[in-house]
């Protein structure tokens, strides 16, 4: 009975790590290509540079906030952790919810944080590895 137990603490604790394709699909299905002039390809190149393509990855910043899930929105701003002084929340969520297998939270946040265009260039990874390169490569051989 403990390794049962023991066995499903395990499998709670992973984390779903999509496959490239996969995540392209369900950003797709939900809207996401196009969505306020950001393209799927620079939403999968983001969650590929920001998380791994993984829904429970985290980064603790240095001005104490912290990032969250496969689109690592950031506690300062976008949720709130119980931890980040002054957050403001601005998708009125907590940040655990942007750590679970089912990504639609995560979607509805990062929807509206580029409500305002400028705010895609928050995401340093996005800055460094996807702003204004061939992002093709990140929806190759995908067939959507």
């Amino acid at each position: 009975m403990r390794a049962v137990v023991l066995l499903l603490l395990v499998a709670a604790a992973s984390a779903k790590v999509y496959e490239r394709c996969e995540l392209a699909r369900t950003l797709k299905a939900a809207g996401m290509d196009g969505h306020k002039g950001v393209s799927l390809a620079d939403w999968v190149c983001l969650s590929q540079w920001e998380s791994s393509y993984n829904t429970r990855a985290t980064n603790r910043n240095t001005d104490g906030s912290t990032d969250y899930g496969i689109f690592q929105i950031n506690s300062k701003w976008w949720c709130i952790d119980g931890k980040t002084k002054e957050a403001k929340n601005g998708c009125n969520i907590n940040c655990s919810a942007l750590l679970t297998d089912n990504i639609q939270t995560a979607i509805t946040c990062a929807k509206r944080v580029v409500e305002d265009p400028k705010w895609m260039t928050a995401w340093v990874a996005w800055n460094k590895h996807c702003a204004g390169k061939d992002l093709s490569r990140y929806l190759a051989g995908c067939r959507l």
